[in-house]
């Protein structure tokens, strides 16, 4: 009697509902879930931590360098065992820092996708997931590598920011508005490179985070998106080299479907001094009630200095239009603002179109959470605790 055929295992994906039917209706089917880490010893922040002592401000070069290297090897491990698993795509890709006791863990995790038909000479990675994948592809936007660009930075150490400008009367600092403006553009300008390594002409659903690092003085901007190509037969478009866009998947299906194209994700950036009250909070200290003029104007004219810039670069690449700005206020402490503006400029174009003539619901519902966990709270003990 001949053995049993093995049963097929089961395929551990971590698409939705919704996803399955996304990337069914571009050919897909789903693979297993894919995970690539990197741990890094913290030891070395002791001994950095002299070097950037003094600093007033900037990229600390050696923290941006041992980042990107530790998220990039993570991601190597990922594409490693997507390969394994003969997979064609890795959709909702994700990089992660996780601060453990003695060490810094790079993690990135993704699902793997198979072609139904046909094997694809290269296999992508996206950070997509299967819904804004689909909308992605029907605007023309083909996924080609997850891509990232990051700058860590020091807000301030030692007399830093906190220390130097106490005295100084209210108004814009030119000095750090400069500093914080390269700073951020220096993340943007590594995706853009990042794309163009993998022959990519567009950088599509970019995301902005800007994370504490480890308890630090130090923050991480980070932006992760999606290189992809695009038939860009618009000659402003292509002088662009790589598009970059921040607007989410349905919004570019649906700018693309009315003749637009994004060109590029522009961004303000301006620091204002709020003099000898040394911060919002301690401005308010005094006031009880009322309006604080002064500062009400100083703090209109931060925000209009900040969507000027973005108002200049929008019109210096031709855009027609600058869409999903959103505005952002950081209290850098010793009286500072940083104000940031940031959006994607578009064009009118005839290269903009779509495949399909409306979006399928299910690449718009958003997904509910099924699973809660309220039991801590509850009970207020941890599972761990000794009971007596």
């Amino acid at each position: 009697m001949s053995d049993p055929m093995p049963a097929r295992q089961s395929v551990l994906s971590g698409l939705s509902g919704n996803e399955m039917y996304c990337i069914d209706l571009l050919g897909y089917h789903p693979g297993n879930l894919l995970v690539g880490n990197s741990v890094f010893s913290r030891g070395f922040l002791g001994s950095m931590s002299a070097g950037f002592r003094g600093m007033v401000g900037g990229e600390i070069t050696a923290i941006t360098d041992m980042i990107t290297q530790g998220r990039h090897l993570s991601m190597q491990r990922l594409i490693g065992e997507m390969a394994q698993h003969q997979g064609h795509g890795a959709t909702s890709v994700t990089t992660e820092l996780i601060f453990h006791a003695q060490n810094i863990e790079f993690l990135s995790v993704a699902s793997t996708i198979h072609q139904k038909v046909g094997v694809p000479a290269t296999a992508f990675t996206s950070a997509s997931d299967g819904q804004e994948l689909f909308c992605q592809v029907d605007a023309g936007y083909e996924p080609v590598s997850f891509v990232m660009g990051n700058v860590a930075y020091s807000i301030g150490v030692g007399r830093g920011i906190t220390g130097a400008f106490k005295q100084m009367a209210r108004g814009e600092v030119r000095q750090y508005s400069d500093l914080f403006t390269q700073t951020r553009n220096l993340a943007l300008q590594r995706i853009v490179d990042e794309a163009r390594s993998v022959q990519a002409n567009a950088v599509v659903g970019i995301t902005t985070n800007i994370l504490p690092f480890g308890g630090t003085a130090v923050q991480e901007m980070l932006m992760v998106g999606t290189a992809s190509r695009h038939d860009i037969s618009d000659p402003a478009l292509a002088a662009m080299g790589v598009v970059t866009s921040d607007l989410t998947a349905e919004e570019m299906w649906g700018l693309a479907r009315i003749g637009y194209a994004p060109m590029k994700l522009v961004m303000g950036t301006s620091v204002y001094s709020l003099g000898l009250v040394g911060g919002i909070t301690s401005a308010f200290k005094n006031f009880v009630k009322g309006e604080i003029n002064e500062l009400t104007q100083l703090i209109y004219g931060a925000r209009e200095e900040s969507l000027g810039k973005v108002r200049d670069q929008a019109t210096a690449v031709g855009a027609d239009d600058v869409i999903g700005i959103k505005t952002y206020v950081y209290d850098l402490g010793g009286g500072l603002i940083e104000f940031l503006a940031i959006g994607t400029a578009v064009k009118r174009t005839t290269a903009a179109h779509t495949r399909s003539e409306q979006l399928p619901p299910q690449a718009i519902i958003r997904d509910r959470d099924t699973f809660f966990n309220t039991a801590e709270r509850s009970y207020g003990v941890t599972l761990t605790e000794q009971q007596q």
